[in-house]
């Protein structure tokens, strides 16, 4: 087994978070978790094999291993590693991960989440959860740069250039934008950008700005009592004219229809200026 399909579009369920000691009383454990997910970030060499097939770790390598799978450990003397056993949803987007991987530089990032829900484990389930959740995230970023080039396995931008032009559209989207700034934002050229764009995405960096601008529209209009002419600048097409036509294409109606579908309705007495749908 070398790759996992792991879905993380709702927060892992903790079993237990720990830090597991072998090697003294025994050089070879295996076992297999029937129910549960088994997350590990190790310390120490070793010999691992999942499912018949073998890996080598090191510190600062990480694993994902399914339930029910049995895991073989070969130690080489006392080793020791955060793991985390865990459930994880059965619906959503499957990603697909690496068993085993180097976590790299971001190792003592995902030791110190871990030891955060280490620490907050039992007594703060809540922040544990949250913790592990954000590790796993890490992992699949992780997974995602490793296999930069390749197609997205994950529906969401995998190529670092691409995920880098994707977090800058999203902080920016109330500005004007261009292919050629963006490109020389995360410092590729323009023909580049555009052609891992369409890779990884399937449609065109001015494409991708429309959508995401119209989305935050749809989200303005229907989930807060800004004015028509605020969300239209908050996602960068100040022009009335242009933002109405924008909204009937994408949305399928102007933004006063679309807002007249699902009103808010303001809370009566309430001091913070809240809306309830």
């Amino acid at each position: 087994m070398h790759t996992v399909l792991a879905r993380l579009d709702e927060p892992p369920a903790l079993a237990a978070v720990g830090i597991g000691i072998h090697g003294p009383a025994g050089r070879v454990d295996e076992f297999e978790l029937p129910e549960l997910w088994q997350f590990h970030l190790y310390g120490y060499d070793a010999d691992l094999a999942v499912a018949g097939t073998r890996h080598t770790i090191r510190p600062g390598r990480i694993s994902l291993i399914p339930p029910g799978t049995k895991s073989r450990y070969v130690y080489r003397g006392r080793s020791e590693h955060l793991y985390v056993h865990l459930r994880l949803a059965a619906r959503g987007t499957p990603r697909s991960l690496p068993v085993i991987q180097d976590a790299g530089h971001e190792a003592a990032a995902l030791e110190a989440q871990l030891l955060q829900a280490l620490n907050a484990w039992p007594h703060t389930p809540a922040r544990a959860t949250a913790e592990v959740w954000a590790a796993l995230w890490r992992v699949v970023e992780l997974a995602g740069r490793r296999s930069a080039g390749g197609p997205p396995s994950s529906g969401r931008p995998g190529h670092p250039a691409v995920a880098a032009a994707a977090a800058l559209i999203e902080a920016r989207l109330a500005e004007p934008l261009t292919v050629p700034e963006i490109a020389r934002a995360v410092g590729i050229s323009h023909n580049h950008l555009t052609r891992l764009f369409r890779s990884a995405t399937g449609e065109t960096v001015v494409g991708y700005i429309r959508a995401r601008r119209m989305e935050r529209a749809r989200h303005f209009l229907l989930a807060t009592t800004m004015s028509i002419p605020a969300i239209a600048a908050s996602v960068g097409i100040p022009d009335l004219q242009a933002f109405n036509k924008a909204c009937r294409k994408e949305l399928g109606a102007g933004p006063r229809a679309v807002r007249a579908a699902h009103p808010v309705r303001w809370t009566p007495g309430a001091s913070d200026g809240s809306a309830r749908r």
